[in-house]
């Protein structure tokens, strides 16, 4: 979109008065979305987002400021406006603009903007067909696609010059089944770092019929029950439980304000030898990835607890900065409006070596969790409350009959501590995670853990 030498002259103008780092985020992003209820397609949209950003950091304060008006003069005018916030002793410094290589290199075989309109609005169509398809309590099928295709350029004051393409599609499909008096839901999304040839990986027609049998399903559930049990929590159930309990108190800008349960303990023991978390920004097509975060940094792998020992937390430039480290790829934003803050990229719990089923074989009794459904964390102390969109009670060592109405209760830091069995396996969900205001595309995985001890609320039978 620019070329070094414009945006060198424009972060000089932002530093002119001081500061210690400056930033310029441009953006392209053309979007796609079409939604479906009742039957029928309600929404179709598509458009098309244009704007830059800068930022001036200086100590601990950060100015930014953003505009649409994306040429050169455009450019300059934000960078004076931000650079009069950062008034200080630093000079003014020369400095030139190199490109950074990559540690990935992602690729689109189709992308989203080739395909027309209304083959993605058949492939709603189609999904909601093969929902509404599995049985006739199945009431109503939301259907929501999706797909990005975004172009950034990112420089900085540190050298800095990176340009980047972000394609991304998606698929949500959520069905209301409905007996009587009874009502139960079931939700299926898929999505990655990809094309459209997401599609020809995943059958849209299943996703609808699996997440449609999910609400049939849990009609006839019996009532969940209530107490403390061990819990097997599937790979199919997501990394729902790393993402909120652990994934959050792991980033470094929560730490560094305190309000992490994890503040303070690099180097201590803060979960089973048997957990390792990591988040890793550069696997292959998955929706959290990315081939640079959205400060310029190469996204990376990094291991955040190693066998129960934390050994990292997720950084961004700011929060690298305040605490003598290096980004760990993490800087993350909505868009060119927002300034970028830690966030997690695929954050998941690595496999282990023992079968999934030999998990639940060496279970007397304890509820199976196939599905996570909503929740809240608390970051500072890790108290969490999760749903359960699928669950079974585990009778003997066998999985036996699926129960509704589950919730989960419990501390996030202590649930890794006393996780006893890891398995072989490794699912991954895909979200869009918020904070402060922003949302971002995420993936988190974990595979098959059993947790010895978790207190489960049910749903209490009538006399």
């Amino acid at each position: 979109m620019f070329n070094k030498e414009d945006l060198a002259e424009v972060l000089k103008i932002a530093l002119q008065n001081g500061g210690d780092f400056a930033d310029i985020f441009v953006e392209q992003k053309k979007t796609t979305a079409i939604s479906l209820e009742a039957g029928k397609v309600e929404r179709v949209s598509s458009g098309l987002d244009v704007g830059a950003g800068i930022r001036v950091i200086l100590g601990d304060n950060t100015s930014y400021a953003h505009t649409n008006d994306i040429t050169i003069d455009g450019l300059k005018k934000i960078a004076e406006v931000v650079g009069k916030a950062a008034t200080g002793k630093a000079p003014r410094r020369d400095f030139s603009l190199m490109e950074v290589p990559a540690n990935w290199q992602p690729s689109y075989k189709k992308k989203p903007s080739t395909v027309p309109i209304e083959e993605k609005v058949a492939l709603v169509e189609k999904a909601n067909k093969a929902a509404r398809d599995v049985d006739w309590r199945v009431k109503q099928v939301t259907v929501g696609y999706g797909d990005v295709e975004q172009k950034v350029t990112i420089a900085n004051s540190e050298g800095t010059f990176v340009e980047d393409e972000r394609v991304r599609t998606r698929i949500i499909i959520n069905v209301v089944a409905q007996d009587g008096d009874v009502i139960q839901t079931g939700f299926e999304s898929a999505g990655g770092l990809k094309g459209f040839e997401l599609f020809d990986e995943v059958d849209v027609v299943e996703l609808a019929r699996k997440a449609a049998r999910r609400a049939v399903a849990m009609l006839e559930a019996k009532p969940a029950p209530a107490g403390k049990m061990p819990v097997v929590m599937a790979a199919e159930a997501g990394g729902t439980m790393v993402h909120e309990a652990c994934g959050h108190g792991l980033e470094a800008d929560l730490v560094r304000k305190k309000l992490s349960v994890y503040a303070g303990k690099l180097g201590q023991k803060v979960a089973s030898e048997l957990i390792t978390v990591i988040d890793d920004g550069t696997r292959e097509g998955k929706y959290g990835s990315l081939q640079y975060d959205d400060e310029g940094t190469p996204a990376s792998k990094t291991v955040l607890i190693e066998k129960g020992i934390l050994k990292s937390y997720m950084y961004d430039k700011f929060s690298a900065m305040k605490e003598g480290r290096q980004s760990t790829g993490n800087g993350r934003r909505q868009s060119y409006q927002h300034r970028p803050i830690p966030r997690m990229t695929n954050t998941y719990i690595a496999p282990g070596d023992t079968d999934p089923q030999e998990i639940i074989a060496d279970t007397e009794r304890g509820l199976l969790v196939m599905k996570m459904g909503g929740g809240q964390v608390n970051t500072t102390n890790g108290e969490f409350v999760f749903d359960v969109a699928e669950g079974y009670l585990i009778e003997n060592g066998k999985v036996g009959p699926m129960v509704r109405g589950a919730t989960l209760t419990g501390n996030g830091p202590r649930v890794l501590q006393i996780v006893d069995k890891v398995g072989s396996d490794l699912g991954f969900a895909i979200g869009t995670c918020g904070k402060d205001g922003q949302g971002v595309p995420v993936s988190d995985a974990q595979p098959t853990i059993r947790i010895p001890e978790m207190v489960v609320g049910g749903i209490l039978e009538e006399d």
